[in-house]
């Protein structure tokens, strides 16, 4: 059956949707998104999905006239008129249609799209199975804290790691760790101690990331932000990535060297249940 999305105002069949071919989010990818988990039919972490997009569409200039009232009501309708009890509703502001021109006006209605995908994320969560990364020059533009649709880059890198079977890429800039193609990374040193990069305009401010500090830091465990380097990850006891729409994976390769004892680390399975408390009593 097919899905039920939303484009500029109205719910249609995913078949039957369409957008302007001078949309600038199809042009210029000049246009921001968000992606939502689902749990139990609902949404998780709603109020840090909105207050990132606000923060995204402020750093662009792009005005919109709907609320967070109107955005949770049709996310909540995408969620009901699609029957997801678990996935992701992802949405999509452009700044909107006009004739192909570098310079625009700031009168432009944006576009609004939403739809969602089904999928499982608490079963590979539990599973936990490590990952392996390879490394690579992060070669995005200078604003990756902003939440655009920039993403050929990622998009390739990706493909490079799934060509060499590896799971994802580490992206360095000044030889030092900036963070995955679609997650933000950390590792855990010899004495227990979380390290993840500082937020900055070289990463992106990752929901799951302010969570996973929030829960690890009130179980009592040591974090610093601050950038490292690949031979500190060679180093690490444990090493992870966290992003909205896979919550927490553990990293047990990097170049194919192993992390830590090459297996999932406890530090990291303690996290996965403290997070997941947290998303339980944080669903809209």
């Amino acid at each position: 059956m097919a899905r039920i999305v939303f484009v500029n105002g109205e719910f249609v069949s995913e078949d039957e949707a369409k957008i302007s071919i001078f949309d600038r989010g199809f042009l210029f990818a000049d246009a921001v998104y968000e992606v939502t988990s689902i749990l139990d039919g609902k949404l998780v972490d709603w109020q840090g999905h909105f207050e990132r997009l606000k923060r995204s569409l402020r750093e662009l200039n792009i005005t919109i006239d709907f609320s967070e009232k109107y955005l949770l009501d049709l996310h909540r309708k995408i969620i009901n008129k699609n029957k997801l009890n678990e996935g992701i509703v992802y949405l999509q502001v452009t700044r909107g249609a006009a004739d192909r021109d570098f310079v625009f006006e700031n009168t432009l209605k944006p576009s609004l799209i939403i739809f969602s995908q089904s999928k499982e994320i608490i079963k590979p969560l539990l599973v936990n199975k490590g990952l392996s990364v390879m490394t690579s020059q992060d070669i995005r533009w200078q604003r990756p804290d902003i939440k655009t649709t920039q993403l050929l880059a990622p998009s390739l890198l990706k493909m490079e790691a799934l060509s060499k079977s590896m799971d994802d890429v580490w992206m360095v800039k000044d030889n030092l760790i900036t963070e995955g193609t679609s997650n933000n990374a950390f590792i855990v040193d010899s004495v227990g101690k979380i390290i993840t990069r500082s937020l900055s305009h070289d990463i992106l401010g990752g929901i799951t990331r302010a969570v996973i500090l929030k829960v690890a830091k009130e179980s009592g465990l040591e974090i610093e932000e601050r950038s490292f380097t690949l031979e500190e990850c060679y180093s690490a006891s444990e090493a992870f990535i966290t992003s909205s729409s896979i919550f927490i994976r553990s990293v047990v390769r990097i170049n194919g060297k192993l992390i830590g004892k090459g297996k999932p680390g406890e530090i990291v399975g303690s996290l996965i249940s403290a997070h997941l408390e947290y998303c339980k009593s944080h669903l809209t």
